[in-house]
């Protein structure tokens, strides 16, 4: 397994090894001790996944005390990490990865990041683990083409929810 930093402070690049034969393929998507041999000791709590079709973009979200391992069970997606946190001097710069279940990279997320995802095959299951139970109150939400932000995306109108078209700040 591979663990690299990427541009935003805190933000993991993970590259788990891939066992592959006659018979398919074998990924071990998460070992708790060897995450805490390079410094990853998050106990997680909770796994998510969501199913979307072509073009959905769902995000930008984040909270103030959620770390989240990201990755692609199925599909290809186009994410997006943002640092969210006001007071940061990195506030509003971004980075981009393409996850998919033919690389099956996994992108570590700190708290005060907020994240958005792009689906770029017909279907895609985005899968994440977070140390923290939802709550929905103490979220925040950017718009996915937040000026500011001024983040590129790979398409110009994707389908949104209620609540990425309008976005809801804390």
């Amino acid at each position: 397994m591979e663990f690299t930093e990427t541009k935003l402070e805190g933000v993991l690049l993970i590259k788990p090894d891939v066992f592959e034969d006659h018979r398919g393929e074998y990924v071990e998507t998460y070992n708790e001790q060897l995450y805490h041999e390079n410094g990853i000791t998050i106990k997680f709590v909770q796994d998510d996944i969501s199913i979307s079709t072509r073009h959905v973009l769902r995000g930008i979200h984040g909270d103030a005390s959620t770390w989240k391992l990201i990755s692609c069970l199925y599909g290809k997606f186009y994410l997006v990490v943002v640092d969210c946190r006001t007071n940061s001097g990195n506030f509003g710069k971004w980075e981009s990865f393409v996850l998919s279940d033919k690389n099956r990279q996994q992108v570590l997320v700190p708290p005060g990041y907020g994240n958005g995802h792009l689906v770029m095959s017909e279907m895609t299951i985005f899968h994440y683990k977070q140390n923290t139970n939802y709550n929905p109150e103490g979220q925040f939400t950017y718009l996915w083409n937040d000026p500011e932000l001024d983040i590129w995306w790979p398409v110009n109108n994707p389908i949104l929810s209620r609540r990425d078209e309008v976005g809801h700040y804390v």
